[in-house]
C-alpha cells in the first residue's frame, strides 16, 4: 500500500506519526511519502519539504508566501500523480490541502482529509469544495460527522486523540500531589490562554474575578498554569500590580494545565482546546473570551453556531456557561463560578451530575482515533 500524507504544522506531525503507526500495524509493507515533520520521519516517512513550509499564519504572511506555496502544491501534485498512491491524506491545513486533494481526486487518486476545518461554524460554503475534494472526511467530533452527513459528504467519526490520551478515571489526589497542593483545600484552576492577546484581553478580568472569589470563599486557593515562559512573565507583571491580591493563595505554575484542571474543584478558562481538555478531566467549568472589538463585530456576523465551547457543541446544549466579550466581567464570572464552588447540597449534587456527564462524553469520544482512521483509510484503499 502507498499512502501520500501532507501535514502542515506540529499538531499534524503528531497526528500523522500516530496514524502511520496504526497503518503499519495493519499493513506492514505500507509506504509513505509527502510532507511531514520529525515524528513522521522517525516512523519512516519520506518528506519532500520541511514541515514548516506550510506553517504560515495570518493573511499578510500567506499573501507574502503565496507564490512559494503554489509552487509547492504544483510539485506535490506532479509527484503524487507519478507515485500513484492508493490514498492521499491531507492532515489539517485545509486551505492548502483541500486544493491539492481536489486536483488529485479529479485525476483519479482517492483522497481523505483528517481533522475537519471549522466549516460548521463559519464559511459554511466551503462544504461544497470539500464534497468535490474528498472521498472521506475523518472527524474528531460527532457533531462534525452529523454536519457532513447532512451535506452529503462521506464521513467517518474516528474519536478524539485527546480522549484516548487522558484517563477515563481521573485522580484528583495524585494531581494535587504533583502540584504540591493540599489534598483537602478548595481549589480553582484558572487558564487565561496561551496567546499574548488572550492575556492582554482576559488577564486583568480573570485576576479581578479571582480577587472577588477569594473574598467570597476565604479558604479558596487558585492555581494558574502559565502556557509558556513569556506568558508567565506577563501574568507575573499583572499580579505584581495588584496589592489586593493575596499571592499566598495564588499558585502560578509552569505548564501542567491538565494536572491543574484535574486537581481543581472548578475551572475558569479562555475558550479553546482547553475547554475540551477540561471536559476530559471531568471538571465543571466557566468559559470566557474577549477579543479586539473590531474582531468581535466581524466574528458575530461570520460564526453560525449557538455555542463557542466544545463541551456545549458536543452536547448540543448549554452545559457550560459562556461569557463572551462584554459579558465577560469579573462580576459575571464570580456569579457563574459560585455554584461550581459552593458546598451547598443542591450545588454539590449538580457538580457531581456534571462530572458524570463529562465522563460519559469522554467515553463516547474514546475510539482509538488513529486505529479508527487507519481502518477508514484501509476501506478507501480497498475500494
Amino acid at each position: 500500500m502507498r499512502i501520500y500524507l501532507v501535514a502542515g504544522e506540529l499538531s499534524g506531525d503528531i497526528l500523522g506519526a500516530s496514524l502511520m503507526r496504526a497503518l503499519k500495524a495493519r499493513y506492514p509493507e505500507v509506504e509513505f511519502r509527502g510532507i511531514g515533520g520529525p515524528r513522521m520521519q522517525a516512523e519512516g516517512f519520506d518528506s519532500l519539504y520541511p514541515l514548516e513550509t506550510l506553517s504560515v499564519m495570518g493573511l499578510v504572511e500567506v499573501l507574502k508566501h503565496l507564490p512559494e506555496l503554489i509552487k509547492v502544491r504544483r510539485h506535490l501534485l506532479r509527484d503524487a500523480l507519478e507515485w500513484q498512491p492508493d490514498v492521499m491524506i491531507g492532515i489539517d491545513a485545509p486551505d492548502f490541502n483541500l486544493g491539492l486533494e481536489l486536483r488529485l481526486r479529479k485525476r483519479g487518486i482517492t483522497t481523505a482529509h483528517y481533522v475537519s476545518p471549522s466549516v460548521w461554524a463559519w464559511r459554511q460554503g466551503r462544504v461544497k469544495t470539500i464534497r468535490r475534494a474528498v472521498d472521506r472526511m475523518l472527524t474528531f467530533l460527532p457533531f462534525e460527522a452529523a454536519f457532513y452527513r447532512e451535506h452529503q459528504v462521506p464521513v467517518t467519526f474516528v474519536g478524539h486523540p485527546l480522549a484516548d490520551e487522558l484517563p477515563l478515571i481521573d485522580d484528583r489526589v495524585a494531581a494535587r500531589e504533583q502540584l504540591g497542593l493540599d489534598p483537602e483545600v478548595q481549589l480553582l484552576a484558572v487558564l487565561p490562554g496561551s496567546r499574548g492577546n488572550e492575556i492582554r484581553f482576559l488577564g486583568d478580568t480573570f485576576l479581578s474575578a479571582i480577587e472577588r472569589l477569594c473574598v467570597r470563599y476565604p479558604d479558596l486557593e487558585v492555581v494558574i498554569p502559565a502556557a509558556t515562559p513569556l506568558r508567565r512573565t506577563e501574568l507575573e507583571a499583572l499580579m505584581d500590580g495588584r496589592t489586593s491580591l493575596d499571592r499566598a493563595r495564588v499558585h502560578l505554575v509552569d505548564g501542567q494545565s491538565r494536572e491543574a484542571m484535574t486537581a481543581a474543584d472548578a475551572v475558569l478558562l479562555a475558550s479553546g482546546t482547553a475547554a475540551l481538555e477540561c471536559l476530559l478531566c471531568h471538571r465543571p467549568m466557566v468559559v470566557a473570551y474577549r477579543m479586539a472589538p473590531m474582531t468581535h463585530r466581524i466574528a458575530r456576523h461570520l460564526v453560525k453556531t449557538e455555542w463557542i465551547s466544545l463541551p456545549n457543541l458536543i452536547a448540543r446544549e448549554t452545559l457550560v456557561p459562556e461569557l463572551i466579550q462584554d459579558d465577560a466581567t469579573p462580576e459575571a464570572i464570580e456569579e457563574s463560578l459560585a455554584p461550581l464552588l459552593s458546598r451547598a447540597a443542591g450545588d454539590v449534587s449538580r457538580q457531581r451530575e456534571l462530572r458524570d456527564r463529562f465522563e460519559v462524553m469522554h467515553r463516547e469520544l474514546t475510539c482509538d482515533a488513529s486505529a479508527a482512521a487507519a481502518r477508514a483509510i484501509g476501506e478507501l484503499a480497498g475500494r
